[in-house]
């Protein structure tokens, strides 16, 4: 019997996970040697000044997509999540002396928390 998906011994044939598809790399290879001779930075700033302040606001604002990662939206639960797993990891590698350290500070200041109300 042959091997089966999920076997857990790696992929079966085709390109290896993470190498792009060379295609596309050479698409990408192509459009970008295309525009860079297209879209010189001067022509690209005359274009802009041509268009209305609306269409000009637009056309920045589609350019910054490529410049500018776009941030992913989490939930509060899943940034909490994220928060109490790092404190997790940090405390996992800090010295014992270190831990005993921060949770008198922690202790201090609820303390002083508690007087002030």
């Amino acid at each position: 019997m042959g091997r089966q998906k999920g076997d857990g011994r790696g992929r079966i044939g085709g390109r290896p996970k993470g190498k792009p598809n060379k295609l596309t790399s050479e698409l990408r290879g192509v459009l970008n040697e295309v525009l860079g001779k297209e879209i010189t930075p001067r022509r690209l700033n005359a274009l802009l000044r041509s268009l209305e302040p609306s269409q000009r606001l637009n056309a920045l604002t589609k350019l910054l997509e490529f410049t500018i990662p776009k941030l992913q939206s989490i939930s509060v639960e899943q940034q909490v999540a994220a928060e109490y797993a790092e404190i997790e990891r940090l405390l996992k590698e800090m010295p014992e002396h270190a831990i005993d350290e921060l949770f008198e500070r922690i202790k201090k200041l609820k303390d002083e928390q508690n007087t002030e109300n």
